[in-house]
Formats: C-alpha cells, sequence, structure tokens
C-alpha cells in the first residue's frame, strides 16, 4: 500500500503539470485566432459611419437683403439691395410682379422707363457668366419679325436666391457709345458726355436721371452728329443730392423713330 502511494504521488504531479501546460497552449491559440464574422462585421459599420460623418456637407441658408453688385450699379427696376429683397419677399408670399424674373421684360421696362415707348421688343437674348444681354429695339416694317436693336441691355441678378430678380446694370455699346463720362465715376454738375458714332444725319440728346426718380434731373439737346466712329460730345447740367446714383443716357434717331439707338452709363453725385 505504501509503494503504491509513493508511486501515484509522481504521477499525480505529472498529471497535474500536463494539464496546466495543455491551458497555457489553448489560451495562446485562442489569440491569435482570426476574428470572427461578428467581428468583421461590427468594424466595417463603425468605420462607414465614421466615413460618412466626415463627408457631409455643412448646411447653409442665405438670410439678409442681398449683396452689393460691386463692381456694378444697379439702375433699374431697383435702386436699392433692401427694395430687391423687399419685392422677392412680396414674389414669395403673392406672386408679386413675376416680370421681375424676365430679363427680356426689365430690359424692354427700363426703355420704356427712360422714355422710349417706341422700344417695345426683344430682338436678342445671350446670357453668360457676366449676366444676361438682351438686345431691345423696335419694328422697322410692316412685318412683324422685322425689328431693329436700338440698344444691348446689359442685366444682372441681384441676389444669389433661384429667384433672385434681374437688375439693368448698363449697354453693351457698338455703334453709339458713351465711353464720358466713365462708368462708375463720382460727378457734378454740369457734366460732359460723349463718345464715338457712326451713321448719317444723327441727332444726339442726353438725359440724366436718378435711379430713385421718375424724371430726368438733367437733359441737353440736340446735337448733330454723323460719320464712321466720329467723336460727340456735349454738357448736360443737372441737379440731384449728394451720394445718389444717376443714369446718363444718350440716344439717336430721326430717321424712322424718335429714338433709334441709345447707350447709357452709371455715375455717382460728388
Amino acid at each position: 500500500m505504501r509503494d503504491r502511494a509513493k508511486m501515484s504521488l509522481p504521477l499525480r504531479r505529472a498529471l497535474l503539470i500536463g494539464l496546466l501546460t495543455g491551458g497555457v497552449v489553448l489560451s495562446a491559440c485562442g489569440r491569435n485566432r482570426a476574428p470572427s464574422a461578428a467581428s468583421t462585421t461590427t468594424t466595417s459599420a463603425i468605420a462607414a459611419t465614421t466615413t460618412t460623418a466626415t463627408t457631409v456637407a455643412p448646411t447653409t441658408t442665405t438670410t439678409g437683403p442681398p449683396p452689393s453688385l460691386a463692381p456694378y450699379e444697379g439702375l433699374f427696376p431697383f435702386a436699392t439691395a433692401a427694395d430687391a429683397e423687399t419685392w422677392r419677399a412680396g414674389y414669395e408670399d403673392g406672386g408679386h410682379d413675376p416680370w421681375h424674373l424676365d430679363s427680356g421684360q426689365v430690359a424692354v421696362a427700363f426703355a420704356g422707363w427712360l422714355g422710349y415707348s417706341g422700344i417695345d421688343t426683344v430682338t436678342a437674348t445671350r446670357t453668360d457668366r457676366t449676366g444676361a444681354h438682351v438686345g431691345v429695339g423696335l419694328r422697322t416694317g410692316e412685318s412683324a419679325d422685322r425689328t431693329t436693336t436700338a440698344a444691348v441691355v446689359h442685366l444682372v441678378r441681384w441676389g444669389a436666391a433661384p429667384d433672385a430678380p434681374w437688375e439693368v446694370v448698363g449697354t453693351d455699346d457698338t455703334t453709339f457709345t458713351l465711353a464720358a463720362p466713365a462708368y462708375g465715376a463720382t460727378v457734378a454738375s454740369p457734366l460732359r458726355a460723349g463718345g464715338r458714332i457712326s451713321g448719317v444725319d444723327e441727332s444726339i440728346r442726353v438725359q440724366v436721371r436718378a435711379t430713385q426718380g421718375s424724371s430726368a434731373a438733367g437733359a441737353a439737346c440736340c446735337l448733330p452728329a454723323g460719320g464712321e466712329a466720329t467723336p460727340w460730345s456735349m454738357t448736360v447740367s443737372f441737379a440731384a443730392p449728394a451720394g445718389s446714383v444717376l443714369v446718363v443716357a444718350a440716344q439717336t434717331g430721326g430717321h424712322v423713330a424718335a429714338v433709334e439707338r441709345f447707350a447709357v452709363t452709371a455715375v455717382r453725385v460728388r
């Protein structure tokens, strides 16, 4: 019995050592095992969520009055950014005066505001990165499609909203130009207006009109002119408050209509 007991103690020790060694081996194998399918899915979901969160564009809103038209001056139909925004609010509320969204209608209305009642037709329209360029003119014959262009009116949208209105900022001059005073210049009365003209037996008239007024602040008439790119010049006296934006408009005609061509520029009163 004593001998069996002596022999069983080492045996028990050997068995114990074997069990402990096997546990360590199993634990080591467990640490080196590839991730389970559940672990892989969790990792992918976290990565996707993180990527989405970092690439979402921030939300922006446009509030307040529209920005300045610089480098342009607003000539018609609005005198200020606040006026343009007031119209837009009214349009969104009840569809007030939708013609402000049509560059052609605004260009024709501008000619009417200048007093050129016979300029009532859109002859061409082109839009580029600088805005809309709308030819306006008159019918010259019995045929409805026979027209002549009196001026190309340059317009830009006042504001970045989809329903921002069109605003006249000047004209693109060709055979009848108004180069002086320079666009955006500061002037005092009297001012000297001038440019170049091509034509025969022309008669030039110049008016000065404040953007916030309904009648001319000054006018001068009538200068005979003609030739090929011939210089012309005349002096105009006016009365307008300091800081006012003025439209200087030159016209010529007398062959088939009182106004056959016109050009405008924008200045501020000193």
